[in-house]
């Protein structure tokens, strides 16, 4: 979620070309905003529309309710009624009546329900599973809204390509956008950012997402394919990215954030050793990836879903003068003296510090939020790892990003097939390492 411009692994002139294209598409049709027009409502109320009403959007729309400026929630979508029913329910036990009004005929359910609850608002929350987010943030950016949108952006090359054509739009229409990469909202990470300069020249570094694993939806009976995926979605790629992408964007975020650039190439190993099931569909439970970077510098990532194994979630920094420990939120050097304590004392809650000051913002007419760059790139990154871990090849940032691949089903209907399908005993295909190639 940051604002840095970095002169490696920008997208080629080609890629640029190509994704300018969608300027005839009609996403600059609308006028830039200015002040007096950031409102569509005669006061100063700034309206809210949540797209995709699971747990992360439950609690980025409490969230934004939550700010100090006059917010009102008035519209909701999602491909499940129950998931929105649930939501408006918690939503409404949590914040003030005042700031909900949703009533029934601007509760959307099914796969175009975003459009009609983005038509309705000043600012959209787009929390759906990973793989709906470049269309959804096409959409907004389209419609000219301001912008909050969880992590990661995309779930392939094609997506992460729609999100940098859409966020060049956005910049343009003077559209706030943050991205749910929370720790760059987060005083310790600010406070050591600033004083990264303290450890000298970045030449490596370490990051970690280990842990037991996340929820599983099992199967039940009289489910399409199509709702069994996007029930249990965290499994499937189309719509997850694997849990590299899903959550390990965290911390690989952090390094890009901190090198001010993001890798060239990347080679690892990965698999599927605990997680073996049915019901963990075609992801890995474990990735171990090099990333390389342009001034040849390695980040070293790993994130597992394993229970019982070492759990640790953390980023590591080693500079020619010291290394910034981002757990401990402490700078020491080489010999191990203490350069730097942050005071736990004055720690915030970034996640509800990036709806507080992208809010703010809006209420003001600043433009001071653009994210989705960063977002996209990192998002990237951590395919790449992905694409590093399925194949066992070296796979190059830029022919990867611009390699067009699109995992994504032709059409969103619940009668539709997915794009990967169970065999005959009910086990979906996985990446073998050496045989499952890309670029």
């Amino acid at each position: 979620m940051n604002k840095n411009n970095s002169s490696t692994n920008q997208t080629t002139r080609r890629a640029f070309v190509k994704n300018s294209s969608l300027l005839a598409g009609g996403l600059l049709a609308a006028p830039l905003l200015s002040k007096a027009n950031y409102f569509s409502g005669a006061d100063d109320t700034i309206k809210i529309a949540l797209v995709g009403c699971g747990g992360r959007g439950t609690g980025a729309a409490s969230q934004a309710l939550s700010t100090k400026q006059n917010v009102k929630l008035v519209a909701m979508a999602d491909a499940f009624q129950d998931r929105l029913d649930n939501a408006y329910k918690s939503i409404s036990e949590e914040i003030d009546a005042k700031r909900i009004d949703v009533p029934a005929d601007r509760r959307f359910v099914g796969f175009d329900a975003y459009e009609k609850a983005i038509a309705l608002a000043d600012v959209v929350i787009l929390a759906t599973p990973p793989g709906f987010r470049p269309i959804h943030f096409e959409e907004a950016v389209k419609q000219g809204k301001h912008i909050f949108m969880e992590k990661p952006v995309a779930t392939d090359p094609a997506g992460v390509q729609k999100v940098l054509a859409a966020a060049a739009i956005a910049k343009q229409k003077k559209l706030n956008v943050v991205v749910g990469l929370q720790r760059h909202y987060q005083n310790s990470y600010r406070e050591l950012f600033k004083r990264k300069d303290a450890i000298g020249d970045i030449t490596a570094a370490q990051a970690w997402w280990n842990g037991d694993g996340v929820w599983v939806h099992p199967r039940k009976e009289g489910q399409t394919e199509m709702e069994y995926q996007m029930r249990n979605w965290y499994y499937f790629n189309w719509l997850c990215g694997d849990h590299i992408t899903e959550q390990h964007i965290h911390n690989i975020d952090v390094i890009n954030w901190f090198k001010g650039s993001y890798p060239v190439k990347a080679q690892g190993m990965g698999g599927r050793e605990v997680r073996t099931g049915k019901d963990y569909g075609e992801i890995f439970d474990h990735h171990y990836v090099e990333f390389h970077y342009a001034d040849g510098s390695i980040l070293n990532s790993q994130c597992r879903h394993q229970p019982k194994t070492m759990s640790k979630v953390d980023e590591l920094l080693i500079g020619t003068k010291g290394k910034i420990f981002a757990g401990a939120a402490n700078i020491v050097d080489h010999k191990g003296k203490v350069l730097y304590q942050f005071d736990r004392k004055t720690e915030n809650n970034p996640y509800q510090s990036e709806h507080d000051e992208l809010f703010e913002a809006i209420a003001k007419g600043q433009f001071k939020f653009s994210d989705a760059e960063n977002g996209a790139k990192s998002t990237m990154t951590s395919i790449l790892g992905r694409m590093a871990t399925y194949s066992g090849q070296v796979i190059d940032w830029d022919k990867a990003i611009n390699s067009g691949i699109d995992i994504h089903p032709k059409v969103y209907d619940w009668a539709a097939t997915p794009p990967i399908v169970p065999n005959a005993d009910g086990f979906y295909p996985v990446a073998v390492p050496g045989v499952t190639q890309y670029v």
